[in-house]
């Protein structure tokens, strides 16, 4: 997120209910630290995929919408690999 557009303390509660609507939409049964790590994380991730596809998202709604596609991403990508180790 080269740009991000919002402070710190912004990046923690978006990026908390970003992971909180992607747990409440991939149904992952996440705790609160881990919905704001998911929603950072995935917010970093999904601007960095569709970086890729020339597609900016920027200020307050743009970070919601790319961490909670990073976050359900990365939800699916680990019920991907725990499933097939287990």
């Amino acid at each position: 997120m080269q740009e991000a557009e919002i402070g710190w303390i912004a990046a923690i509660i978006v990026g908390g209910l970003a992971g909180w609507f992607a747990e409440m939409f991939m149904k992952s049964g996440t705790g609160i630290l881990m919905n704001i790590i998911l929603g950072i994380v995935g917010a970093a991730l999904a601007n960095w995929l569709l970086g890729l596809f020339g597609i900016v998202l920027g200020g307050w709604i743009g970070y919601l919408v790319a961490g909670f596609i990073g976050a359900c991403i990365i939800i699916f990508l680990w019920r991907a690999i725990r499933g097939r180790t287990a």
